[in-house]
């Protein structure tokens, strides 16, 4: 069965590692049900609403669900973007699984679409099927010195994180605080399942992708440039090393995490063009356990973002 139209067996944000970590940080994780979901807490009430991420439907659970839910005070559990990709085999199952049971949700916060690619097949094929100008920035990158480096020592996340950090402020977009990013680096590196790798031009870095490895998967969540050098097309030539550093690790998928959303044009075209294929997923659910709380949540949260996309 192609890549493309499968569900993975457990995505890295549903594992124990990530719960693990989310626990460590100060989000409190629970495992029930077949699913992993966080905890949080409404202010001025003791009730939290559930958030549940990239969950594979099939796995859960709705009985044992409920009873933890109920045990730990949440009034509904958002099940957002299900690891379920529109068009797959599973797509017409998965929705009747979730429409028997939930509500469809009112925002996604995960990206609902996504660039997946076949890193099966042999460096000379990828490297073939790119775009061409890609083909070529690759060239021009290794012909002009740019060189990839692992992160192996302290100072390798902090220049990580200070270029996701600049381009963040630069593009405009929510990180959350250095605290959290170092304590994924942290857990995952020591576990063999997260590293770093940063272009750099003679001593000065350029670009860096912070990058995980779980069941045969790689994944590429968070990573940032400098506007020095642009020229030298690093970008496009980390993202060719990354590709080669998953296939060293055995990984079969490249998920690139999120795509498509006209604010992600540019990105999701520099994506697009190392091969992959653009896909979307089923709509993202919530399981009620208390209408009343719900309706006052989601009624407050719609508000909320309203807000702060008008700000």
């Amino acid at each position: 069965m192609s890549c493309y139209n499968k569900v993975m067996n457990v995505h890295i944000v549903q594992s124990s590692e990530w719960a693990d970590f989310k626990n460590e940080y100060g989000t409190p994780a629970v495992t029930a049900g077949g699913v992993t979901y966080t905890k949080h807490k409404i202010p001025l009430t003791s009730f939290y609403y559930a958030y549940c991420p990239k969950v594979n439907p099939f796995k859960i659970n709705f009985s044992d669900l409920k009873k933890s839910l109920k045990k730990n005070k949440c009034f509904s559990i958002n099940f957002d973007v299900p690891n379920v990709i529109v068009g797959s085999d599973e797509e017409a199952e998965a929705v009747k699984i979730f429409e028997k049971t939930c509500v469809r949700a009112k925002r996604s916060e995960f990206a609902k679409e996504n660039i997946i690619l076949d890193i099966s097949k042999s460096e000379e094929e990828l490297f073939n099927q790119m775009y061409k100008k890609h083909r070529y920035n690759v060239r021009y990158a290794q012909k002009h010195g740019v060189k990839v480096k692992e992160a192996s020592e302290e100072k390798d996340f902090d220049i990580f994180f200070n270029l996701f950090k600049a381009t963040a402020d630069r593009q405009k977009f929510y990180i959350r605080d250095r605290r959290y990013y170092k304590l994924i680096w942290e857990k995952f590196h020591s576990r063999g399942m997260c590293t770093i790798l940063t272009a750099y031009y003679e001593k000065t870095p350029l670009v860096s992708w912070m990058v995980f490895v779980k069941d045969g998967v790689l994944y590429y969540p968070y990573g940032g440039s400098s506007l020095k050098h642009r020229n030298l097309q690093a970008s496009t030539f980390l993202g060719w090393e990354v590709i080669k550093f998953g296939r060293n690790r055995g990984c079969s998928i490249f998920d690139m995490w999120g795509a498509g959303d006209g604010s992600y044009e540019g990105f999701t075209t520099f994506k697009l063009r190392f091969g992959g294929r653009l896909v979307k997923y089923i709509p993202s659910y919530d399981f009620v356990l208390d209408k009343s709380l719900y309706w006052f949540f989601t009624t407050a949260n719609w508000i909320r973002w309203k807000i702060l996309n008008n700000v």
